[in-house]
């Protein structure tokens, strides 16, 4: 949902600053006021095309912010999330909140950030696409694409869980055809079958295991150094415990000796005799490790030498494999995989046609099941929505869903047909697809009767209408006034009216005035409340000169709506 939106130097603006909640916000002021500015700073918010044209006489440059809220916009965070532009850099909280802003120069430059992150006019026209939809002019209409026609036909018929399964239908029929395509560019594999089984009994020959190779350099280091390592335990053993010579376990016992013959006069010298015999356990013990590793050493040229054949061996094949040594184990067991997988080709790829031939008959039946449901959708739209045509002013009008059934060679997530939605304007006129109705106020009531029919059903959460209200007036505005409170009970809806009873539906009110400051014409935008909300009604309702009568009358409309 839009939350905010902030203008500065665009076109007779200076600055702007709306806030918007939920239901209908209209926007109102005289012809000329720059009551369309709105929409269009959303247009370019939105990626369309950036002219220099729209800065303010005098700036340098326009800026344009929006904020918007994304409780209810699942796809939008999915969408920001897979592009990674989901935290926030100068304000709202991650996931909470998404800030999109742009800045025309008046050279003609253009920059878009979202959430303080500099971005492409592409994607900001991705992102925009799943928050906000413009209604009014045809370069701003995201319903006459073919493909969000589709989406909304078939939000309409509440056929989530039929396109899900379609969608995986698909995915498992692409997936095995990716997978066939795979096995046949591989062509004869017999020679690489050899070259891998060569690879691999090399590898097999090798004990790779990482118990195996750390002891195997253990082994190395010790054989390596034996001469040293004897040298160092013979030494070490004399010292601690020889008989030739004199030895720290001789030395320790005589201290314990001379201490015992006193202790009897100084019973603290019984603790130093307890440590000393502990100290004396601890040489006994090194003692005894000492022997043992001593037994274990000998200078052996022969088991030398055959550990260093080994050791090469292993830095050969990790050299051959370009992989560390600890990496060789997962190396021959990769091989071994593809060696199981080419030796086993020809069978996968005789299985794989009658697989491939299981998935393309899932995918028709499930299709199959997604066209039913979808004709049924189009039946009941259709008929909702010319009845809404004719309620908005368009007598005679007509509206149709036309579905495409198209040519499957391969797995399409989206079902077996495209939508078209087709509109006759005036009675007897050929329905001719909606993207090429002229009016721009047709076009809109067009499709605020679309959305309402649908419920509000489209996925974007915020819908903006411009020129709604053109060429109407009386009754049939009141009608159109009705209908976009309606479907502001379960989306954002903004709009930009000329007309009072439309105006007077809405939940909240924005005035657009201008005036000549400095020489320079300048539009501002106020926020009206109740009082001012009248005042308004009853400027649009009689002119310049506000009467008890037109005040009287904007009082009634207001009342009306409560």
């Amino acid at each position: 949902m839009l939350a905010h939106l902030a203008i500065k130097d665009f076109a007779v603006v200076r600055s702007a600053e709306l806030a918007f909640g939920r239901g209908l916000t209209v926007i109102s002021g005289e012809t000329g006021a720059g009551k369309s500015l709105l929409v269009d700073a959303l247009g370019l918010l939105s990626g369309l095309r950036a002219d220099s044209g729209v800065v303010r006489h005098g700036a340098e440059r326009a800026e344009l912010t929006a904020e918007f809220t994304l409780e209810d916009t699942a796809p939008a965070l999915a969408w920001l999330r897979e592009n990674d532009l989901d935290e926030a850099d100068g304000g709202g909280s991650a996931g909470a909140a998404c800030q999109i802003r742009r800045v025309i120069r008046a050279d003609g430059g253009s920059r878009a950030w979202i959430n303080g992150r500099p971005v492409t006019v592409s994607q900001l026209t991705e992102l925009a696409g799943l928050l906000v939809e413009i209604h009014g002019q045809h370069e701003h209409q995201a319903l006459l694409a073919r493909s969000s026609q589709l989406a909304l036909l078939d939000a309409y018929g509440r056929a989530d869980r039929e396109l899900a399964a379609v969608a995986a239908a698909a995915k498992t029929w692409t997936d095995l055809l990716r997978e066939r395509d795979a096995l046949l560019a591989q062509g004869d594999v017999s020679d690489r079958i050899g070259w891998l089984e060569h690879q691999l009994a090399e590898l097999d020959r090798e004990t790779l295991d990482a118990d195996s190779l750390a002891k195997l350099h253990a082994d190395h280091r010790r054989h390596a150094h034996a001469a040293g390592l004897i040298a160092a335990c013979d030494g070490a053993f004399a010292q601690l415990g020889g008989d030739e010579a004199p030895s720290l376990s001789r030395a320790l016992h005589h201290v314990r000796s001379e201490l015992q013959r006193v202790a009897e006069h100084e019973p603290r010298l019984t603790e130093v005799d307890a440590m000393l015999d502990n100290a004396a356990i601890q040489i006994d013990e090194a003692l005894a490790l000492l022997d043992r590793v001593r037994s274990d050493l000998d200078v052996d040229p022969d088991a030398f030498a055959q550990l260093e054949r080994r050791l090469g061996r292993i830095h050969e094949l990790s050299r051959k494999h370009r992989v560390p040594a600890e990496q060789l184990a997962a190396q021959r067991d990769s091989i071994a995989e593809e060696l199981d997988r080419l030796r086993g080709a020809d069978e996968r790829l005789q299985k794989l046609d009658g697989d491939i031939s299981n998935a393309q008959a899932q995918w028709r039946k499930a299709a199959g099941v997604l066209g039913v449901k979808r004709r049924e959708a189009a039946t009941a739209l259709s008929r909702d929505t010319s009845a809404l045509i004719a309620e908005l002013g368009m007598g005679g009008g007509r509206f149709e869903v036309a579905l495409e059934p198209i040519e499957i060679e391969r797995p399409d997530p989206q079902g077996g047909e495209r939508a078209e939605f087709l509109v006759a304007a005036n009675l007897g006129q050929p329905a001719r697809p909606l993207r090429k109705v002229a009016s721009g106020g047709e076009l809109s009531r067009i499709s605020l009767a679309i959305e309402v029919a649908a419920l509000g059903l489209d996925a974007v959460p915020t819908m903006v209408f411009d020129e709604v209200d053109s060429g109407i007036g009386g009754g049939v505005a009141e009608i159109v006034g009705q209908k976009l409170r309606a479907l502001g009970a379960s989306r954002q809806v903004l709009c930009v009216t000329h007309l009072p009873q439309v105006a007077a539906q809405g939940h909240a009110h924005y005035r657009v005035s201008k005036a000549a400051s400095e020489g320079v014409t300048q539009s501002a935008v106020q926020s009206l409340d109740a009082k001012q909300r009248e005042e308004e009604l009853a400027r649009m309702l009689g002119g310049v000169e506000l009467t008890r009568e037109a005040r009287a009358a904007a009082k009634r409309l207001l009342a009306d709506v409560d």
